[in-house]
């Protein structure tokens, strides 16, 4: 069983899909992160770093307990265990290069760039500008990338098409404005649709679906989603 850690984001949305692929059992533990739920010593005991999303594997090597955290860990983790989605011995050095070119690149950017737009106290439009450039670049490259591909990497459906899904699915909030941002990148677009598709997207995307996570962003939510703001609580 799989103990699955999770806030409706596009990083646990990420571990959502590829478990649905997989067809691994799994339990959902919602971490209300707006509550600041992420930041409880239990948690911590599991992700000291206290994001989302994180595992708990009851199976894990030599039948003991493992956590994994951070998603693209989690991605590689779960592939591995189950000789699914992670490419061929000759394609892995790719795979690995564009899952972390997502994970430390396309999706801490895209971050950053919904945090300047919407959460900072104020507007500051360097700071907005510099990321939505970054994401853009980040999209360029990947699209360029897929001109005359279906998937990422090789012939096959990966983690890292699963990893990318994540994050452009928020795309039209990453890069507001008029009509959908992705149609500029016309390869990236239909990646992301092409893995929208199917049926285990539409069950990822309804994880979580029961569970009152607080949607109010009043100074709690504040406190709890950057704490290193507030020196007296940061950890």
């Amino acid at each position: 069983m799989i103990r699955f850690y999770f806030h409706p984001t596009p990083n646990p949305a990420k571990v959502a899909l590829l478990l649905e692929e997989l067809g691994l059992p799994y339990e959902v533990v919602p971490v209300d992160t707006s509550k600041g739920e992420q930041h409880t010593p239990a948690f911590r005991a599991i992700n000291p770093n206290g994001k989302v999303p994180a595992i708990v594997d009851t199976d894990g090597p030599g039948g003991a307990e493992a956590r994994v955290f951070d998603s693209s860990a989690i991605l590689l983790y779960l592939g591995e265990k189950t000789g699914r989605f992670i490419g061929s011995p000759a394609t892995r050095p790719e795979l690995i290069s564009w899952l972390f070119f997502i994970g430390t690149g396309l999706g801490p950017f895209s971050g950053q760039a919904v945090h300047f737009q919407y959460a900072a106290p104020e507007t500051i439009p360097y700071a907005v500008n510099r990321y939505r450039r970054e994401i853009e670049r980040h999209y360029r490259v990947l699209d360029r990338h897929l001109a005359g591909r279906d998937t990422i990497v090789g012939n096959e459906y990966s983690i890292a098409d699963m990893s990318a899904w994540g994050w452009l699915g928020r795309a039209s909030r990453v890069l507001p404005g008029e009509g959908d941002p992705l149609a500029v990148f016309p390869n990236l677009k239909r990646l992301f649709e092409a893995v929208d598709a199917r049926p285990a997207a539409a069950r990822a995307k309804a994880v979580g679906k029961d569970h009152p996570f607080k949607k109010e962003a009043d100074e709690e939510t504040r406190r709890a989603l950057f704490p290193s703001n507030y020196p007296e609580i940061a950890m």
